[in-house]
């Protein structure tokens, strides 16, 4: 089969952007709105990051598949700042200047930083989001909804923690909403069946899509008939802000310029950019990862691209954008081709807040939480986990310590500890391979590997403390290209007290060695 044959058709590849674009539109809207009910910022705050994340970032963004909005990376950032300049229109300057630092960094190249990261961190990121988004959404499921959408944070606001929300949740189970949830996961169950999608008529409706709508119908119909205690009002609803399109526009908020020149709104603008940036170059190398067809976007590009996007949301009153693994997940999953369904993510968003608050707050919080657990999923399988042991400590070391630390703190300080425990275990590899001892009897060899410091000194030290007396040594660094100044030292004293132990010691030298102690002096 020829290469084009596996290129969808424009036409093909156009329905299944629309059809994604649809799917992450409703879930991008409960997380917008909760983000910003989470960061004690204006509700339409969130709507407004949605809306630019989707049509401005995924326009000037060089990923196919990421999509972009309000993080809930950035919550604790947000609500201190706004708590600490104590006007949101101050904090907006915040967001532009923090805009315009990313720009700067995406056209520094500072991008390159993102491939610093190890796999095994990048891959404990996409499982602890998936077993967060899981947790998280039990509740929700349940009918407890006292927690906001897009609240990802351990501790929570309203008293609870991860854990101790879910054993509230199973306390005071909501019947409509358990059923709401089991009625919509069928369905996402049934829709993935291949004798459904194999029928040209259902291939059209995305099963996210048939799930809300039929949670509407019977929340909306088929309950208040059979069990009107069971229907679903208030807070176990989307709740979207009362009014029209004129009410959503002069609902927008701005600058205030004296906010420019405030020393605190700077230091809050570098707090974001950092954050902001970081989390968006995880969350790249994670829809480069999540990819079906494997393409790779240029991080400079991106942090241009969020950059930009921050500037025109901080312009119009909306909150920080990154790029979102959620959202971006939700994005693959339901099979976009290219940037068109992040950007017509965004557009929906904007109409159906414009145009049809109404019909949105129709829809059972069960019923979406029902769609991102199965998302939760499919970013956390069992396979996964499977894979990363197999792979031995080094990997799966980093991997659970991201896991569990982003779980019970943040993303970013989740990933700086599998970070440290990364680094942590290159430096313990070191130890064991920097040289190696094999033993005959009284015949001795030590081999240095490629590269030897410092922090091989002890070991050194102790394996030299053990060989025999009257022993024969050759110590072999032909292959070593990097010898620090305390190996050397400790190999020369070794040699200085090798006659008093009836130790013979020869240095196994060559012409072409990288290191001037085992190099051989050309006549």
């Amino acid at each position: 089969m020829t290469q084009e044959a596996n290129v969808p058709r424009s036409g093909s590849a156009g329905l299944a952007d629309f059809q994604a674009g649809l799917v992450v539109t409703l879930v991008a809207l409960p997380l917008c709105l909760g983000i910003a009910l989470a960061s004690g910022a204006p509700l339409h705050a969130g709507i407004i990051a949605g809306v630019i994340g989707g049509m401005v970032v995924g326009a000037l963004s060089g990923s196919q598949v990421s999509v972009s909005g309000p993080a809930a990376g950035l919550t604790v950032v947000v609500l201190s700042g706004i708590g600490s300049l104590g006007d949101f229109h101050l904090f907006l300057c915040a967001v532009v200047l923090a805009g315009m630092m990313q720009m700067a960094l995406g056209a520094l190249r500072v991008g390159v930083l993102g491939h610093f990261f190890p796999s095994s961190v990048v891959q404990g990121l996409l499982a602890a989001i998936g077993v967060i988004l899981l947790l998280k959404q039990i509740p929700h499921a349940l009918g407890y909804d006292v927690d906001p959408e897009g609240d990802f944070s351990f501790l929570q606001m309203d008293g609870d923690n991860t854990f101790t929300a879910i054993l509230h949740a199973a306390q005071n189970a909501v019947p409509g909403a358990l059923l709401t949830a089991v009625v919509s996961l069928a369905l996402l169950v049934l829709w993935e069946q291949p004798a459904l999608k194999a029928r040209r008529v259902l291939a059209f409706m995305p099963g996210p899509l048939v799930a809300v709508l039929a949670a509407v119908v019977l929340n909306s119909l088929v309950l208040p008939a059979l069990a009107p205690s069971w229907v679903l009002t208030g807070e176990h609803l989307v709740t979207l802000p009362a009014g029209d399109a004129g009410a959503f526009l002069s609902a927008l908020m701005h600058p205030d310029p004296v906010g420019f020149t405030h020393p605190e709104v700077w230091i809050l603008a570098v707090t974001i950019a950092v954050v902001a940036s970081l989390e968006s170059l995880l969350a790249l190398d994670a829809a480069d990862r999540l990819d079906p067809q494997k393409r790779v976007a240029p991080p400079n590009r991106e942090l241009l691209a969020q950059g930009a996007g921050n500037v025109l949301s901080g312009v119009v009153g909306g909150l920080p954008i990154t790029s979102v693994v959620v959202r971006t997940t939700a994005n693959i999953s339901a099979g976009a081709q290219s940037k068109r369904a992040t950007m017509i993510h965004g557009a929906l968003l904007l109409l159906l807040v414009l145009f049809l608050p109404g019909l949105l707050n129709l829809i059972p919080l069960a019923s979406l939480a029902a769609v991102l657990i199965v998302i939760a999923l499919k970013l956390t399988p069992p396979s996964l986990y499977q894979g990363i042991i197999a792979k031995g400590p080094t990997q799966w070391a980093p991997f659970f310590a991201t896991v569990l630390a982003i779980l019970l703190t943040d993303l970013l300080e989740g990933v700086l500890v599998g970070l440290a425990v990364g680094i942590a275990g290159v430096i313990a590899g070191n130890f064991k391979r920097a040289f190696v001892v094999f033993q005959d009897g009284t015949n001795v060899i030590v081999r240095f590997a490629k590269d030897c410091s410092f922090f091989n000194r002890a070991a050194l030290r102790e394996a030299l403390a053990k060989l025999p007396d009257g022993a024969f040594v050759i110590i072999d660094g032909t292959r070593a290209s990097f010898i620090d100044q305390d190996i050397i030292e400790t190999l020369e004293h070794f040699q200085a007290n090798a006659r008093a132990r009836s130790i013979t010691v020869e240095i196994k030298r060559s012409p072409t060695s990288n290191n001037p102690y085992f190099r051989e002096a050309l006549a």
